[in-house]
């Protein structure tokens, strides 16, 4: 790989490099101050690499929920990347022995850069996809072990951490929106999450605005290639 296909896909990062350095390091003192330790940051960071989730997973841990509890937990937390990771089956057919890690490491920051950058002139698609999920994670893991680490050594007030994530996705959000001229999808997606918020309430609306989404995207679709072939 040429250093200047590295450097584009790091400058196409630094965003996601800025939220998940500060919410991974979050996330590592958490997890150090309900007993446990570096090598569980790093565990977490490396083979379950699911932001909001390794929160959660805390917690879980915490209070001793079981396997089943886990598994149900991090289902309806993370039912929103069966919609996105759909979307990414043409994208990543052909990507040959970078598919397994391009499916595993697809989060919600990963999935926005991958679905609108283009990659650097001269660099294969699915290795700039590659090498962006890569550096991603490597934030998050260098955040995460850090945090640990620090964790041991420094007294610190998380509260309001958490809000980091939320910061990261109004970025990533208005970056696109700036980026491309047809808004539909972020007007669909907006305004089905406000109505099944005040429908379903906070607790419960996120798999129903999933859906609505997912069925709104899908009859637009179908409804485009209708006129094409009109």
């Amino acid at each position: 790989m040429k250093k200047a296909h590295l450097r584009a896909a790091f400058l196409d990062t630094i965003p996601v490099m800025a939220g998940y350095l500060f919410l991974g390091f979050g996330f590592g003192i958490l997890l150090y101050q309900n007993g446990y330790g570096i090598g569980w940051a790093l565990a977490m960071s490396l083979l379950v690499y699911a932001g909001s989730m390794q929160f959660v997973l805390v917690s879980l841990l915490s209070s001793g929920a079981g396997l089943i509890s886990c598994a149900l937990t991090t289902l309806l937390v993370n039912a929103r990347h069966l919609f996105y990771g759909i979307s990414m089956v043409d994208a990543y057919k052909g990507s040959g022995k970078k598919k397994p890690y391009l499916i595993f490491s697809l989060t919600d920051e990963t999935y926005s850069l991958v679905s609108s950058h283009p990659a650097p002139e001269g660099m294969d698609r699915h290795s700039y996809c590659f090498v962006v999920s890569l550096l991603d994670q490597i934030y998050w893991v260098t955040g995460s072990v850090l945090g640990s680490a620090a964790g041991s050594l420094l007294p610190m007030d998380l509260q309001g951490v958490e809000f980091v994530l939320t910061a990261l996705f109004v970025t990533i959000f208005v970056e696109q929106w700036l980026s491309t001229k047809n808004h539909m999808p972020a007007v669909i997606g907006v305004a089905s999450t406000v109505v099944c918020l005040l429908i379903f309430g906070r607790d419960v609306f996120l798999i129903p605005s999933m859906a609505l989404i997912a069925a709104i995207l899908v009859m637009t679709r179908k409804a485009g290639r209708r006129e094409e072939h009109g």
